[in-house]
């Protein structure tokens, strides 16, 4: 029975993913669907973590994992933004002239987010770090929508200081199509691109290992304190950011020796 609670969890994920589709299409709650892929990032955390405590691994496991993972961090918030820009096409003409065909771009996510997770499980450079956007950091991304659309219109609780400007560029970028699309893109072709992107998994505890990670922590909970929800673009943005500097860094020093 041991060696099943990871998969159990695993499955926990694709249900919330699952749930999260149902609540954006039949119970048009997006910010619901927004909360379930959070909930199915929480176990697919758990997971990986209970199978190491266990000591149990399977083949089946990592399948079932990419399985679940593009239910949850590929077609889930990629069907969030189609939804999104749906509701804006009749306030932007060109979306409404062109059939609403733009309207459905963000599948290239879901797309991409399914070739990337094909890839992960044949990639054995990705054992300790990452090349290309990991699909939950991409799902954070655009569940941002919802949960930005009710902050700023009051129907959620802010905490921390009210910076004003920040929350309404944020806001219109994101109920801005053109901004949208082209995020959508370039979000696509970072999910399968040979961009290397440090992981957040431990080794040891010592600052010379880990200090881009300690960073990369640091700013995303002063960001967190700071902007709430909204800080979850800027906080994908500076680990893009802070692994293309690590990255600098690391050809620089090697360059060097």
């Amino acid at each position: 029975m041991k060696k099943h609670i990871p998969n159990i969890i695993t499955l926990c994920n694709f249900l919330c993913g699952t749930l999260s589709v149902i609540s954006l299409l039949s119970w048009k709650n997006d910010v619901l669907a927004a909360m379930f892929i959070i909930f199915g990032g929480l176990f697919d955390f758990f997971d990986g973590l209970t199978a190491r405590a266990l000591k149990v691994s399977s083949p089946i496991g990592k399948e079932l994992d990419s399985l679940a993972d593009v239910v949850t961090f590929g077609i889930a918030p990629s069907l969030i933004v189609v939804e999104h820009l749906l509701n804006l096409r009749y306030s932007f003409p060109f979306l409404h002239t062109v059939n609403s065909a733009l309207c459905y771009l963000p599948l290239f996510m879901a797309v991409m987010s399914c070739y990337r997770l094909a890839k992960f499980n044949t990639d054995t450079r990705q054992s300790s770090s990452f090349i290309g956007l990991p699909t939950p950091a991409n799902a954070l991304i655009w569940l941002s929508i919802p949960i930005t659309a009710k902050l700023r219109n009051g129907n959620l609780n802010l905490w921390g200081p009210n910076i004003d400007f920040i929350h309404t560029s944020l806001y219109n970028c994101f109920f801005n199509p053109y901004f949208i699309l082209v995020c959508c893109v370039v979000c696509g072709i970072l999910l399968v691109c040979e961009l290397p992107l440090f992981s957040l998994k431990f080794k040891n505890l010592s600052w010379k290992d880990n200090k881009i990670k300690y960073i990369f922590l640091a700013i995303s909970l002063l960001l967190i304190i700071l902007l709430n929800f909204f800080s979850i673009p800027l906080i994908i943005m500076c680990y893009i950011l802070l692994s293309i500097v690590d990255n600098l860094i690391s050809d620089k020093n090697y360059e060097e020796k």
